[in-house]
Parts: C-alpha cells; structure tokens; sequence
C-alpha cells in the first residue's frame, strides 16, 4: 500500500513537472526604467502575463543599446516562446529582431516603431498626441509669444511630438521658439535635461511665455526649475505628453507650472501585447484580426485641471 502511495505521488509529481515545462515562456525587454513610462508597460505586460500562468523573463536595458542588444540575443538562445520589446529600438537592433523571426519567434513592440520582423507596434496615434499638446499650448498663450522646447529625438514618439509642434508652430508664426534644448544621452538624461534647460531659462530670462516638453519625465525637471525661481502657476504654462500619477498631481498642484498632458495608457498596452500574444501565438489566431497593418493604436486623452481630478481618482 505504501508502495503505491509513492508511485502515485511520483505520477503526481511527474505530471506537475510536465506542467511546469510545458508554461509559456515570455521574455520582456524595457529599453529604461529610469523612464517611468518604459516601465509602466514592462511591468504591466509581466503582471498579465503571469497572472494567465506564463513564465516571465523581465529585463532592464538601462539606456544602452549595447546591453538592449545583449538581452535581445539572450531571450533568443534562451528560446522563449514570444517577445515584447517596450519602448526598443527596431533600427539600432533590426539583426537581433531578424534573429528573433528566424528563430520563430514573435515579437510584438510597444511605442518603438515598426519592423518588419515583429509583429505588429502597439502605440498611441503621436501625431494626434502631438497636435493635442501643441495647440493647448498655443491656445493657452492666445496663439502668440515666445516658447521654449525640450525635445528628444531618439525616441519615436517624442520626435513625432515635435515635429507636429513644428507644424504648428509653421502655421501660427505670431508664437517664437526662443530655445531648443535637445536631450541626447539616455542613461544621464534628467542631468542633461537639467543643465540644458536651465541653460535655455536663464538665457532667456524675461521673455519665455510657455514651455513645451516631448514628454513628462522632462516637464517634472522643468517645473522643479521653474518652480525655484518662483514662477506661479499660469505665469508660464508647461505642457507635455505621457500621463500618470505624479503628471496629475503636479497639474492639480497649485504651485506647480505644470498645466496639461496629454495622458497615453501605457499599462493597457502592456496588456493588450500580451493578450495579443495569446490571441495569435497560443488561440493561433490571425495577426491581421488583432491588427491590420504594423500598429494597434490606442487612444490618449489630454488631461488638464478641467478633467484631472477624475484622473487622480477624486
């Protein structure tokens, strides 16, 4: 008796196991979570994924390209069953996504830009979040005065942010860009923002009507100076793009210059890549019937004190 109480414990044990090999492996890549929005995805994608039972493999590339590559390969050899890449870089790492369709397996991108070896990009529509930032800033100045911008370049998003500010800008000429500050390095980037927009503000000291920022991270760095040199609230109108809780609450703060952002649901696209992932990887679905072309928009919602209160949960 006692001896088929081991056998049927060891069967037990042997099916637990054969369960346990079986789960589905899902390597996640955050380009920088020093940026919250990079892991606000990463970490949202992770928690779907392990509360549907799935093996989850989360890293961080901190800013380097270097390291973003190194990881990518190491998911690759590691032969996870899918991959979703938060904020990456398609060009700079297009032989680690090529790798990853030879290998077979898919690899779905949050707000990176597309390649032709991933799935699809789920983002928000940035020429759209673009234009919302940049007229509300324009509107709250009566469309003339003078701007300063903080820009960044590298990242899809927020390049696209500017170039819409650019148009409108083109369009509404009585508004001057005083300064550009653009931020180039990504694992230092508050300390450049930093110095580079403190720059820009006591060069320009006097004249600045609003300020525009291709994302919140930069604008808290921007209202923390301006706050310092005692700028009130309505003096000069900080803008921005990206959403989240320290967003509404430096807009609904009266004595922060922050006054509007334009809020993307970064954790619900977290989500929707790995629902994605279930729905063609595992329910072997058609990609087309999740997304028709290289992205999946989501929408974004411009969020300023007529609105930020149902935000913040009030």
């Amino acid at each position: 008796m006692f001896g088929l109480k081991r056998i049927i414990a060891a069967a037990g044990l042997l099916v637990l196991l054969g369960h346990a090999a079986q789960a589905f492996e899902l390597g996640i890549i955050g380009f920088q979570f020093s940026s919250e929005t990079h892991a606000r995805v990463a970490n949202a994608a992770a928690a779907a994924a392990k509360a549907k039972g799935w093996t989850v493999t989360l890293l961080n590339s901190e800013g380097s390209l270097p390291k973003h590559a190194e990881q990518f390969d190491a998911l690759i050899a590691k032969k996870v069953d899918a991959i979703i890449i938060a904020m990456g870089k398609p060009v700079e790492a297009d032989a680690q996504f090529k790798a990853a369709k030879d290998a077979h397996i898919p690899v779905i991108t949050v707000q990176s830009g597309s390649s032709p070896h991933a799935l699809f990009d789920i983002q928000s529509n940035e020429y759209k979040v673009g234009a919302d930032a940049a007229l509300y800033l324009l509107g709250a100045l009566g469309f003339q005065g003078n701007i300063l911008t903080a820009r960044f370049d590298l990242n899809v998003a927020s390049r696209i942010r500017g170039r819409i500010l650019d148009v409108a800008l083109s369009e509404n000429q009585a508004v001057k860009e005083l300064g550009k500050f653009s931020m180039a390095r990504t694992q230092s980037w508050r300390d450049d923002v930093r110095s580079g927009m403190q720059a820009l503000l006591l060069q320009n000291q006097g004249k600045i009507n609003g300020i525009w920022a291709s994302f919140d991270g930069q604008a808290y760095i921007i209202d923390d100076l301006l706050q310092a040199q005692g700028v009130k609230k309505g003096q000069i109108p900080l803008v921005s793009a990206d959403g989240g809780k320290e967003s509404y609450e430096r807009i609904a703060d009266p004595n922060s210059t922050f006054v509007a952002t334009v809020a993307v649901p970064f954790e619900d696209m977290g989500r929707k890549a790995v629902d994605a992932i279930q729905a063609i990887v595992i329910d072997k679905k058609a990609k087309e019937s999740i997304a028709p072309g290289p992205y999946l928009f989501v929408d974004a919602v411009l969020v300023d004190k007529s609105n930020v209160d149902k935000f913040l949960g009030k």
